[in-house]
């Protein structure tokens, strides 16, 4: 029973160490993600038009960012 705990702790060490704390990606390397093209949209200005919809509808929902009561008149 002693080593079966043993081995469970070596365990969760060894998955423990995969989770760095340091960043994968360089500060000089994130303007490359926000690229636009690296969106998962197929058409960005249908996308944009439906998010600008769907905020005018929930935002009182929040956690979207966009602004406006839910009448439309943002």
């Amino acid at each position: 029973m002693n080593r079966l705990i043993q081995v469970v702790l070596l365990w969760c060490l060894l998955m423990l160490m995969g989770c760095a704390i340091k960043p994968w990606v360089k500060p000089y390397e994130r303007q490359n993600l926000a690229d636009p093209i690296m969106s998962f949209e197929r058409d960005p200005v249908s996308a944009a038009y439906i998010n600008h919809v769907y905020d005018a509808r929930e935002a009182a929902r929040g956690a979207e960012g966009g602004s406006g009561g839910g009448c439309g008149c943002n």
